[in-house]
């Protein structure tokens, strides 16, 4: 049976030592929690194409293709199964805005060393791997030991 599944980019933005998250706000899932400026892949687009929009849609800002660097996947399992690609930038176009008001309330600069408690779980663990060099996670699996 052929993988059949959602693929998912990210966006961690930083700013000297600090992270842009956005709390999550009528959406459903994680609602009250921070993540990070994010979306689905659109059939026919790659990865840094699909955050460029993302980023464009969420907050208003340009990303040139060659300014987004490669920051982590996560293969993930919970009630279905994902794959997130992270990429990282530390620079853009434009300030960041809220753009999507019906599903954030609210993007705040955060010290990567002082991230807030209500913070999508899988998120915090990317961000926590990125600055640790780890570039493949798999979470949410049995282990077969």
């Amino acid at each position: 049976m052929r993988a059949e599944f959602p693929i998912a980019v990210h966006l961690f933005m930083f700013r000297e030592e600090q992270v842009l998250l956005l709390r999550r706000f009528n959406t459903g899932y994680e609602d009250g929690n921070y993540s990070v400026p994010a979306g689905h892949l659109n059939g026919g687009e790659s990865v840094r194409q699909a955050m460029i929009r993302e980023a464009r849609e969420e907050l208003g800002v340009g990303i040139q293709p060659g300014d987004l660097i490669f920051a982590g996947v996560f293969h993930r399992k919970s009630d279905d199964e994902r794959v997130d690609f992270f990429l990282s930038t530390r620079l853009w176009r434009g300030a960041p805005q809220n753009r999507e008001p019906d599903k954030c309330d609210q993007i705040k600069w955060f010290p990567v060393d002082a991230l807030p408690e209500n913070m999508v779980p899988y998120v915090r663990q990317a961000l926590l791997n990125c600055r640790n060099g780890i570039l493949f996670h798999e979470h949410g699996w049995r282990r077969n030991n």
